[in-house]
């Protein structure tokens, strides 16, 4: 007998027991996603050293991956909504395996940089699919700390590169030693890029035990396989719910490029702000150019480089991450994305006054390294991880899979120009260092940190508590007012 669709404000019950595997199985996703972003740091020296790179290579080498990211979100909007989005983090598993392979074993370097390319489009379908998956299996009550938890993910992966590629380094002696210098560059390297293939193995393998995501499903007129799910998530009660309010939501939309742009065009343009915003305030210079911004601290405060580096990117990010998961879905979206773009805004333009004030870089050292941490800390608190639960939730179902790839590409894509403008910024024989002694790019960041605020406080609402079905009828009134 078919349970009684309970009251709107009943309180649903979560079966953690079945819910938080299925999460984090999926936040596997994630971790590849830190890992393949963050293995070329350890291992780009010894390929500039193996294949005589041209300082353009270098770069293209180390920037490929970014584009390939760019492809993959494009790709895997219609993918997801077409096929699921268990079909779809199974194609980002396969990918990154095959280019855990190719990036190790590559006879040249054209050969790496398709495998390396092929790793940003696994990097791209997994930014993706993973927290939307989440978002649409997980209660309104839980959803914000179930997607925050792949930031986790993310960060460990970063994290698993430093220690990774820390121990490979130093796994035949003293790296100043030429001869193991020597092993580095013909084999060393190779290790770091296949440490990925177990994680990715285990990425497929368990894939094949978690279920599809209810609200595909529904949108498939399957409905009795999602009730089933649904039911196993929060009981026979809130499966009911659920499915009325799916049902209802889905009610008129074909899922076409052409609802995207009408229906969800407020939308659209907010999570497309919001994306590019989490990238031009600066985190990913941090990450990417971190040994050249520490190693002119290390004289002063004595820590090695490549470790003060892994303590703040990584530690600093990742305790910041899990006061985010607390609080989501207690304080809110807004308050957490509005206090941490602050907190950065200010850190970024402490760390411009002290750049400009002082010409040398380790003078002021403990002081830069205070900003540093309190800015990665305010990141890691709210606008690395609460992006990525907006950008799960605002879209509607149908067109879910295409927003978000559309609104991820401009991620990717502003991720590209912060990487490819910071060392033109930062040159030392660039007008804007011998105007403001490397502190513009401090200011730049910190200006775009602004306009995240006033964007977050004027357009984007509230979605605490909200089913993803209440979300959408609310922007559906709001596309209505325009």
């Amino acid at each position: 007998m078919t349970p009684p669709t309970p009251a709107a404000g009943e309180p649903v019950r979560a079966r953690l027991a079945y819910l938080i595997p299925i999460c984090l199985v999926a936040t596997l996703g994630g971790l590849l996603f830190g890992y393949d972003t963050g293995v070329i740091s350890g291992a780009i020296e010894p390929l500039t050293a193996r294949f005589q790179l041209s300082d353009f290579m270098k770069g293209w080498t180390s920037g490929c991956v970014l584009l390939g990211c760019a492809t993959g979100v494009l790709v895997v909007g219609p993918l997801s909504d077409r096929f699921g989005r268990r079909p779809a983090m199974m194609l980002a598993a396969l990918m990154f395996l095959a280019s855990s392979v190719g990036t190790a074993l590559p006879p040249d370097i054209g050969t790496f940089i398709v495998f390396r390319f092929l790793a940003g489009v696994a990097i791209g379908i997994a930014s993706i699919s993973t927290p939307m998956y989440i978002a649409e299996i997980a209660p309104a009550h839980l959803r914000g700390r179930m997607v925050a938890v792949n930031q986790i993910a993310i960060v460990g992966g970063i994290a698993a590169t430093a220690f990774v590629n820390y121990l490979i380094a130093r796994a035949k002696g003293d790296p100043a030693l030429p001869e193991v210098q020597t092993w580095l560059i013909e084999t060393g390297w190779r290790w770091m890029f296949a440490m990925g293939i177990g994680p990715s193995v285990l990425f497929g393998v368990l894939l094949l035990a978690i279920p599809e995501s209810p609200r595909w499903l529904v949108e498939q007129d399957r409905s009795a396989e999602a009730e089933g799910t649904l039911t196993r998530v929060a009981g026979g009660a809130f499966a009911q719910r659920e499915l009325a309010a799916i049902r209802e939501s889905l009610a008129g939309q074909r899922g076409t490029w052409g609802e995207v742009f009408s229906r969800s065009l407020r939308a659209l343009l907010i999570g497309i702000a919001l994306a590019v915003l989490q990238q031009v305030t600066g985190i990913n210079v941090f990450l990417y150019f971190g040994a050249t911004i520490f190693k002119g601290l290390s004289a002063s405060t004595g820590v090695d480089a490549g470790l003060l580096q892994q303590i703040i990117i990584n530690g600093s990010s990742a305790l910041a991450t899990v006061v985010a998961i607390a609080t989501v879905d207690i304080w809110g979206r807004r308050p957490l994305m509005i206090l941490g773009a602050t907190g950065m805004g200010l850190s970024l333009l402490a760390m411009g006054l002290m750049a400009q004030s002082m010409p040398q870089p380790a003078a002021g050292s403990q002081w830069m390294l205070f900003f540093i941490i309190l800015y990665v800390v305010a990141f890691g608190l709210s606008v690395g991880p609460v992006t990525w639960v907006i950008l799960s939730e605002i879209f509607p179902t149908a067109v879910r899979g295409r927003a978000l790839g559309l609104a991820t590409f401009f991620l990717w894509m502003a991720d590209y120009v912060v990487t490819q403008t910071f060392p033109l910024l930062d040159a030392k024989d660039s007008w804007f260092v011998q105007q403001f002694h490397h502190a513009f790019p401090f200011y730049v960041y910190a200006f775009f940190c602004v306009l995240l605020v006033l964007l977050v406080w004027r357009r984007v609402p509230e979605t605490k508590g909200r089913t993803l079905e209440q979300i959408a009828q609310a922007w559906r009134r709001r596309q209505g007012e325009l």
